[in-house]
């Protein structure tokens, strides 16, 4: 059965879409079949990877998750040969509204991909930036969550909160549910501040944090703007080196 990560983080502007897309990316080029499912109703994961969505698109994770349509439907094949895409759309956002009188309604994504999970070694979830019922749906149906932190004192201020957030998951409907790890993003060396919350972040979450650190590039941050992985975008950047090592540190902790 594939490993299910969930990207989370209720704090926006941290990496966890450009965090989603390239860890999915460089784990598809190390040759292992991943999905990827956009969990937000912005969508930037789907336009990422060349889909932008259409005001009339039909096989998205709405649908899926309404029941309007099977999972399968709604998989595309993006550039990567082992990479697929389940994408987003703004109608996402009326899930909230939708499930709210449905039973066990924080499943629902955990039952609708479960036709799926055996086909992928890994699938990635990119979350919404928020703690609201859609990001629950993506912690219970994970396995584990994987945390992008950008190095400012706000930034760990949020944390306490989507801990709680995955506390309260784990101990009602997902008792397996486990951290992943913390990832950190937008890092600049030059900035004294940077290394200190990269200290701080060490110290207080010890052996949680991954070794491999993104750095802050430009080329990363274009990227997404031509619908491509910083793999495909440029693979000589510090960007396509970062995350492939992470891609080879998340491969080689889950095969201890």
């Amino acid at each position: 059965m594939g490993k299910v990560i969930a990207i989370a983080n209720q704090k926006g502007g941290v990496g966890k879409t450009t965090t989603a897309i390239n860890l999915a990316a460089s784990l598809a080029v190390l040759e292992k079949k991943v999905l990827i499912i956009d969990a937000d109703p912005q969508a930037n994961s789907t336009s990422g990877l060349n889909f932008p969505p259409e005001n009339d698109q039909k096989r998205t994770l709405y649908e899926v998750m309404e029941g309007v349509i099977d999972v399968r439907d709604a998989l595309v094949q993006t550039e990567i040969p082992n990479l697929h895409l389940i994408p987003s759309h703004i109608n996402l956002v009326g899930v909230e509204i939708e499930m709210l009188e449905t039973e066990n309604r924080e499943s629902i994504l955990s039952k609708a991909i479960a036709p799926v999970r055996d086909e992928y070694d890994f699938i990635i979830i990119d979350c919404s930036p928020s703690l609201g019922l859609i990001t629950i749906n993506s912690l219970t149906a994970a396995d584990s969550v994987l945390i992008p932190v950008q190095p400012e004192f706000f930034a760990l201020e949020g944390l306490g909160k989507l801990l709680q957030t995955i506390r309260l998951v784990k101990n009602g409907v997902n008792p397996s549910l486990t951290i992943e790890g913390f990832v950190v993003t937008m890092y600049d060396g030059r900035t004294k501040v940077h290394t200190q919350v990269v200290n701080e972040l060490k110290e207080h979450f010890k052996g949680m944090v991954f070794n491999t650190i993104i750095q802050r590039s430009i080329r990363l941050s274009e990227a997404p703007s031509h619908g491509k992985p910083i793999i495909l975008y440029d693979v000589v950047s510090n960007g396509t080196s970062n995350y492939m090592n992470l891609a080879k540190e998340v491969l080689e902790k889950n095969e201890q």
